[in-house]
């Protein structure tokens, strides 16, 4: 079987980078030591060999399709779903009194590095129902979890995400999904939602759909949206299930992600849908935040996954594909040599190291807001919020970055394979297909760019950034005292302050009110800090790597660290020295984008 992802990078990172045995010393994690997690690893990695794996290319060659006023989906994803469900993955974070395992978000975020790498048009209908059933658990009555939440948790039902509506994309300020109160405190829901991840299919009793409407007479804009539980099939006081109006009018046939059903969902045409509140009125947009956030996490682990699935396929085809010949001493080719592998050709060496930098980086920090979520959760005062807060700041690079640079390494993987990676005899062009939606996903690069420079920059007087950037002069501290290190230590320092410039410089447009200019290139910034921030992560690698190699703590072989060592190296001098230019681009007084309609020449 093809490797597709490395269980000893991912034990690295959780157990040796990002310091998860602490988290066992916390009450709630107490359960667990570090033997059981890796237990629990290497089940993970066995039923994704088992029953995710061997279906990836067979879901694209038989993807969803509706027909009949039904979805149909790859016969095995039934199969799947019920294996996942019996390992427990539907509820593994939740808390024992909501029937869970109390596992970390740490690993469970490994684990799903695991299954999405194997499988990654799965793992998305048993994400989407952990998400809804955690939201229901946060803010809904009691009469809701107790009718809703057992039977997500064992898979029998699903949950949903439905925000999108088709006149108004991503802007949730004009959904109109309509909420109208009726007797016994039960709402009727009119209206249509699209782009709903995992909306329907044949192997489950029911669809439990957290979908945003508005309640007749409330404020316009985003102070107007309240969240309602709608199901599928409603439960009524005998137990028995009732059609609930709720139509899958269709699926979206995509370019990537073909075995993941995206539906399209019809609302009360029959006016028979019934909606029940979650929490208060009109502050359904602050708890959707919750499993959108999350759901943003998962996004950016997905496209890391993926990217890691198209490394190590196109590090076997360099490994094992005979072409050309090595440069001799004198700049000349020896024909009457034997061709060499294409992995010995520096150009092929750069696009592997490319790929393996942006995976492994992103995947270290995916990891790293694992552990944040973990911390808010278990954490009082202070600490509490601080951990809340770096998780806001780095939530949208954790989205973008893989997404963005993980399609780039892709391609890079499909160069190497030349025009076989072109041809669907080999993956990946699949990977390169499947990973594109990963950037439009809960909010595109734009929209997670605006977020970032426009919120979670400034957010408390910036209080976010002086938290991260504190954790990052730590690291420039401790790899300072790396004689091999200290030159990269300084570049990241170095980086740092090029932030401040810059935020110094786009900020003076924010303060005297013109916000249009200051987050007129707020994607280009994106790809500044979050190249900055990755590099921070490969710090961190490098000096666990050289720590290991100077103590002779080799538990993966010296090779390994060496590598990592290698990798770290690469990103400084291939990837971080791009910020330089995007800085010079943010600080250009120039405004080329924000000129008025009448202005362009088009």
């Amino acid at each position: 079987m093809s490797k597709y992802m490395s269980m000893d990078t991912l034990r690295f990172l959780l157990f040796e980078v990002q310091d998860f045995a602490d988290l066992l010393e916390y009450e709630r994690y107490a359960d667990y030591d570090a033997e059981a997690i890796d237990v629990m690893l290497s089940a993970a990695k066995d039923l994704a060999d088992k029953e995710y794996y061997p279906t990836f290319r067979e879901m694209d060659e038989q993807p969803v399709r509706y027909e009949d006023g039904k979805i149909i989906t790859h016969p095995k994803l039934g199969h799947i779903l019920s294996k996942a469900a019996e390992a427990g993955l539907f509820g593994s974070t939740f808390s024992y009194e909501h029937g869970g395992m109390q596992l970390p978000q740490m690993v469970f975020g490994a684990t799903n590095h695991i299954y999405q790498a194997a499988n990654n048009n799965v793992v998305g209908y048993v994400n989407l129902t952990t998400g809804a059933a955690n939201l229901i658990v946060t803010f809904g009555s009691q009469a809701l979890i107790d009718t809703y939440v057992p039977q997500m948790m064992t898979g029998k039902w699903m949950g949903t995400m439905a925000l999108t509506e088709p006149q108004a994309g991503s802007s949730l300020s004009d959904i109109v999904t309509s909420a109208q109160p009726v007797e016994g405190g039960a709402y009727k829901i009119k209206g249509q939602k699209i782009f709903i991840s995992g909306g329907d299919h044949p192997y489950a009793d029911n669809f439990v759909h957290l979908t945003l409407a508005r309640i007749e007479g409330a404020p316009a804009g985003t102070k107007g949206i309240s969240l309602f539980v709608v199901p599928k099939f409603r439960p009524e006081a005998d137990g028995q299930l009732v059609a609930n109006d709720v139509v899958t009018a269709g699926d979206f046939q995509k370019m990537g992600q073909k075995g993941y059903a995206t539906t399209h969902l019809a609302y009360g045409e029959n006016d028979d849908c019934y909606g029940y509140l979650v929490g208060q009125p009109h502050q359904g947009l602050r708890y959707m935040f919750q499993m959108m956030n999350e759901a943003r996490i998962d996004v950016g682990l997905t496209a890391a996954s993926v990217a890691s699935a198209a490394y190590y396929a196109s590090l076997q085809y360099a490994s094992e594909r005979p072409q050309g010949r090595r440069l001799t001493s004198d700049g000349k080719k020896d024909i009457g040599a034997e061709q060499t592998l294409i992995i010995n050709h520096p150009d092929v060496r750069r696009m592997l190291l490319f790929q393996k930098a942006v995976v492994e980086g992103s995947l270290s920090l995916l990891l790293a807001c694992g552990r944040l979520s973990d911390l808010h959760l278990v954490e009082t005062g202070e600490a509490k919020e601080e951990a809340h807060l770096l998780l806001e700041l780095l939530t949208p690079i954790a989205k973008t970055y893989p997404s963005e640079m993980g399609r780039m390494a892709i391609s890079n993987g499909l160069q190497i394979l030349g025009g076989y990676g072109f041809c669907t005899d080999f993956p990946l062009q699949q990977y390169y297909r499947d990973v594109r939606i990963m950037s439009l996903y809960e909010g595109t690069t734009g929209i997670q760019s605006l977020d970032l420079l426009g919120r979670k920059i400034t957010m408390q007087d910036g209080r976010a950034l002086k938290i991260l950037s504190k954790q990052m002069m730590a690291t420039i501290a401790e790899a300072s005292t790396l004689s091999e290190l200290q030159p990269y230590a300084n570049q990241l320092a170095e980086k740092l302050q090029l932030t401040q410039d810059v935020l110094q410089h786009l900020l003076t447009y924010a303060k005297t009110g013109n916000y249009e200019r200051y987050l007129a290139d707020a994607t280009i910034f994106m790809e500044f800090f979050g190249t900055i921030t990755i590099a921070w992560q490969w710090l961190k690698i490098g000096i666990i790597a050289k720590r290991a190699l100077l103590t002779e703590d080799t538990q993966f072989g010296s090779h390994f660290y060496k590598s990592k060592l290698l990798t770290m190296r690469f990103f400084f001098r291939y990837e971080l020295r791009r910020t330089s230019a995007l800085a010079d681009i943010l600080k250009d007084p120039e405004s080329l984008t924000t000129l008025r309609e009448k202005e362009l020449i088009i």
